[in-house]
């Protein structure tokens, strides 16, 4: 029966993200965020983690979302529509943990995250991406606590599992899923993706449409 429901959910997925994906708006504050509709998801991550990337690959478009070799390019809130009457919209988060700039920038950023996170009665789920081959760091403690804080679910995405050896892989992904039963919003499953080789993405897509399917309850 799981077989079924899951295979069900993939080909929902799969649909879903075929269909036509837009930028809406961009919001360098919490004064400027467009109006609360639908179910949103957002994209937390380190910088150079590769949350545009994982956004073009989910969505089968290579210039939906921004991406670039400068870690912290994108500063603001960029807000993505799916097609009509879906009622999913994708939220990708400024990168966090980016040393090389600006203080005062980066408090900027921090604050704008942190407001998002705490007054959003829309934002379903935050998928925090986390480079498979490093793990959970530091810097990710600390947005998770935030994330425990503002009691919003939310679940841990490995990126880049393509250019990390298996045996390798499979630690990164035990000592993540240990390091999540400390997390009381924590999504207890750990989801492993590939944007370059598109592994995991019918899996993330199937998600975010059982998410829909129990905000629609």
């Amino acid at each position: 029966m799981n077989a079924d429901i899951d295979a069900k959910l993939i080909e929902e997925g799969r649909k879903l993200f075929a269909g036509d994906w837009k930028f809406v708006w961009a919001s360098p504050s919490i004064e400027t965020l467009p109006p609360m509709a639908g179910v949103e998801v957002a994209f937390a991550g380190r910088s150079n983690v590769g949350k545009s990337s994982l956004i073009n690959a989910l969505t089968g478009r290579n210039a939906l979302a921004r991406t670039s070799h400068t870690p912290g390019r994108t500063q603001e809130l960029i807000f993505f529509d799916g097609p009509d009457n879906a009622g999913l919209r994708l939220v990708d988060m400024p990168g966090y943990g980016y040393a090389s700039a600006p203080k005062t920038q980066v408090a900027s950023w921090t604050k704008l995250i942190h407001q998002f996170l705490q007054g959003r009665a829309t934002l379903a789920r935050v998928y925090v991406l986390i480079d498979a081959r490093h793990g959970i760091k530091d810097v990710d403690q600390d947005v998770l606590k935030t994330l425990d804080k503002s009691a919003v679910s939310y679940q841990v995405v490995l990126t880049k599992a393509d250019q990390v050896k298996a045996t390798e892989l499979e630690k990164n992904i035990e000592q993540t899923t240990a390091a999540l039963a400390k997390h009381p919003a924590a999504f207890p499953e750990v989801l492993v993706t590939s944007s370059r080789s598109g592994a995991g993405m019918p899996e993330l897509r199937a998600a975010m449409v059982r998410l829909l399917h129990e905000r629609a309850r």
